[in-house]
């Protein structure tokens, strides 16, 4: 109140800011033309792939590079090569803090698509929620071991858990809701974020892929499951909301691999609910490949009812609706997995893909 008895002028409340937080308007960047404003659409570097082309001898038209949902030149994925021996598992985990970003549906189809080319696949269900495990078929009220009795109780091995998925060459370890007390269980013990890495380790030399479904947070059981990993997939939905936490999660990685895991690494950013038709998904998948770079997965994860039904039936995509669009991305992303991480000469040097050999462009169904 003011000396003549009247109220001041209230400036409004000052909210909390986050660093992390890329800003709400659209604003440009440092190669829009002085005339752009800050309502302006977020700009495509498209244009720059184009003209990164090789040029074409005179009289001849320039080949035009076929782009994909990235914006950066598709790319021909090899065929993945067969196994004659398996063993020495590559460990990654779906992380992402944000729930609701495709890491349950990421671990179950791109776990049956490895599969497909052959593959020994072990998904972990290291969520309290067990939805890897509700998603493949499983009970979560009828379930007498989990991997909380793993990782809880000396006597219990790993083979006593596991369990088929029912799809040929993917098992399961299966979790359900008494894995919350894990977390609060786990602080007293000693090495405490090293308990998964133990438990896993006498299944690495009989499966080639072990693929770890993370809970929704950073807490406890993530830390075990990036301590435990060679790897990490981030599942980001094409959302404006989704990208918030992303550069607190590369913090979270970035410790732990200081000071518990060094051979951490991201494997890559994959993109899901993309819908090409709006304005919204390609901008943000703009901003993902301008903040990323090469981490981001050519492979888009399209939006379909498909996958709910896939839920539903309680199986992967790949085996419910084998030739739906949904399935095909799944296989293109374990290739890209493949060539990237687990057999990374397979893909040096990859051609770009002919106009005739995608459409990405131009969601299907």
């Amino acid at each position: 109140m003011s000396d003549g008895g009247t109220f001041s002028g209230y400036s409004g409340a000052r909210g909390s800011s986050a660093s992390e937080m890329p800003p709400l308007v659209r604003t440009p960047v440092p190669s829009l033309t002085e005339t752009a404003t800050v309502s302006d659409p977020l700009p495509f570097e498209r244009p720059l792939a184009a003209e990164s082309a090789p040029s074409a001898p005179s009289g001849e038209a320039a080949p035009t590079p076929v782009l994909g949902p990235t914006g950066r030149p598709m790319i021909d994925l090899p065929e993945p090569r067969q196994l004659t021996e398996h063993g020495n598992a590559r460990v990654m985990s779906m992380c992402n803090q944000k729930g609701g970003v495709g890491k349950t549906t990421t671990t179950i189809n791109l776990g049956a698509a490895l599969a497909e080319y052959g593959r020994k696949v072990l998904l972990v269900d290291f969520d309290p929620q067990g939805s890897l495990s509700v998603g493949l078929g499983l009970n979560p009220h009828e379930m007498d071991l989990t991997i909380y009795n793993l990782l809880m109780q000396r006597d219990v091995t790993i083979d006593d858990v596991i369990v088929p998925s029912g799809v040929p060459g993917m098992d399961l370890l299966p979790s359900n809701i008494d894995l919350s007390a894990a977390e609060v269980q786990l602080v007293h013990e000693v090495a405490r974020e090293q308990t998964l890495q133990r438990v896993l380790a006498p299944a690495l030399p009989n499966y080639d892929v072990i693929l770890i479904d993370c809970q929704p947070s950073l807490g406890l059981l993530t830390v075990n499951a990036l301590t435990a990993s060679d790897g990490v997939i981030v599942p980001l939905e094409c959302e404006y909301f989704a990208l918030r936490g992303v550069a607190l999660l590369k913090t979270t990685i970035d410790k732990v691999r200081e000071r518990l895991n060094p051979k951490l690494e991201i494997d890559g950013v994959l993109g899901t609910m993309f819908d090409g038709r709006t304005l919204h998904s390609r901008e943000v998948m703009d901003r993902l490949v301008q903040a990323w770079g090469d981490k981001v997965f050519h492979t888009v994860i399209r939006r379909t009812v498909k996958f709910s039904d896939a839920t539903v039936a309680g199986e992967p995509i790949t085996s419910y609706a084998s030739g739906s669009t949904g399935a095909e991305h799944y296989r293109q992303l374990a290739k890209e997995v493949l060539a990237r991480s687990l057999h990374p000469t397979d893909s040096s040097a990859p051609p770009l893909r002919s106009s005739a050999d995608d459409s990405a462009g131009t969601p299907r169904e």
